[in-house]
């Protein structure tokens, strides 16, 4: 791993609602964290044994337990090749479900992580109502996360940036990306923990088609022309900044 070239270590925090949300959406976010030093942890809601799991259900014989199994084992490859810890919460999908017990689980770990980036999903994906609730899940642990009032044995966090990752079909779900990450260095980070994702390998050509096209953007609208592939996501917050220029 790179160390921090200015000795300071920061944190990334990035938040799915399945196994393989992270992989396909920030996995190029997390490896370039990773690869700076700074610590990268996901947390996921489930393992997406329901929902999204068809390569493995289109198998004779699968069964709930054995698809979680796999997707765990998936996921947690998936998360060394890109340099982060990860914790599973196991909340099942389709529908998701998040209870008072697993919130205030979900409070603890944010406050443990202390982030100064949290990503996830967008506020209304119409294809996906997991994915909503994944997001707006994460918007109130957030919010009690930074309450004085909230006792627990972390203490409150700041006011992280709350990045959403790009959907599934962008144009349906009203993302429009206001940071396009150069991920050209860590893309064969990030295309080893697709490969991993066996249950969804439909998959992996598609997100890696759209890396390259969001990688011309990049380039189009000022970026390196050395830029390859990258990433696009959307601030929720607004940036503080002392001038213009």
């Amino acid at each position: 791993m790179t160390t921090v070239s200015n000795g300071e270590k920061k944190s990334l925090l990035v938040f799915s609602a399945h196994s393989g949300d992270f992989v396909w959406r920030a996995g190029g976010a997390i490896a370039t964290a990773a690869e700076q030093g700074h610590d990268a942890k996901i947390i996921c809601l489930s393992f997406g044994e329901r929902g999204e799991s068809q390569g493995l259900w289109n198998n004779p014989g699968m069964d709930l337990d054995t698809v979680k199994k796999v997707r765990r084992q998936e996921a947690e490859q998936a998360a060394e090749a890109l340099g982060a810890e990860i914790t599973f919460l196991d909340l099942g999908d389709y529908p998701l479900a998040v209870d008072l017990e697993a919130f205030d689980r979900i409070v603890d770990l944010i406050r443990e992580a202390n982030p100064d980036v949290l990503m996830t999903h967008v506020a209304n994906d119409p294809y996906n109502r997991d994915h909503n609730l994944a997001h707006e899940t994460l918007l109130r642990a957030r919010m009690v996360a930074q309450a004085q009032g909230h006792k627990n044995g972390y203490p409150p966090i700041g006011a992280p940036q709350v990045l959403m990752f790009e959907p599934h079909q962008s144009e349906m779900c009203g993302f429009v990306p206001n940071l396009l990450l150069d991920i050209t260095p860590v893309f064969e980070r990030k295309r080893a923990a697709m490969e991993a994702m066996s249950a969804q390998r439909h998959l992996i050509e598609y997100y890696t088609d759209l890396a390259l096209r969001r990688g011309v953007q990049a380039v189009r609208n000022g970026g390196s022309k050395s830029i390859l592939q990258a990433e696009a996501h959307q601030r929720i917050f607004p940036i503080v900044a002392t001038a213009v220029l």
